[in-house]
């Protein structure tokens, strides 16, 4: 496992028992924090916000930008390493992001040209947050638990604290979760 992985999975963590210990204070009404020089630069946003602040990186690389948050950054298609290998027969999954609003279309098919496909999946994810450090996460309710879409470098990483929650939309043992490189065409299924 490579360290920003242990990093996300870290984040998910700190996110769910912050939002565990909001629910257990009753605190009902959370506003996004807005960015100033005396605080960091983790942006919170509450899920029924319509218009998003975004992340644009300048010179330093770790300053939070005012403008407006677009679903359309992180829309595009996504596969496994094995993709670019598809011509000799290797197995691969792929991840279609698409902009709905305030919330991202999440499509997961696999190869089915060959073989029968090992990965379906059909899902809607809500924005969750943003920083530089972790990029953009998105999260939506999946088999019971909770999923986690991040999205940083051109790369899409797939997590869930229920380790099983995933494997439920795969055959063979395979799970959604994972990490998937953005194509630079689309997704060829």
């Amino acid at each position: 496992m490579n360290t920003s992985y242990y990093q996300f999975r870290s984040i998910v963590g700190l996110i769910i028992l912050t939002s565990t210990l909001a629910a257990l204070t009753g605190c009902n009404s959370v506003s996004p924090t807005m960015y100033s020089d005396s605080h960091s630069t983790v942006k919170s946003v509450a899920s029924t916000t319509s218009t998003l602040p975004a992340i644009q990186n300048n010179d330093l690389g770790d300053n939070v930008s005012a403008d407006k948050f677009s679903t359309n950054k992180v829309s595009a298609d996504y596969a496994t390493a094995d993709y670019d290998k598809r011509a000799q027969g290797y197995d691969w999954v792929g991840v279609m992001v698409r902009a709905d609003g305030d919330q991202i279309d999440i499509k997961v098919r696999s190869r089915s040209d060959i073989k029968k496909p090992t990965c379906h999946f059909d899902g809607k994810a809500t924005l969750m947050g943003q920083d530089t450090a972790h990029g953009t996460i998105f999260q939506a309710k999946v088999n019971g638990s909770t999923a986690f879409f991040q999205f940083k470098d051109d790369k899409l990483i797939i997590d869930s604290p229920d380790k099983y929650a995933l494997n439920y939309f795969c055959s063979g043992g395979g799970s959604l979760a994972g990490e998937y490189k953005k194509l630079a065409a689309g997704l060829e299924i």
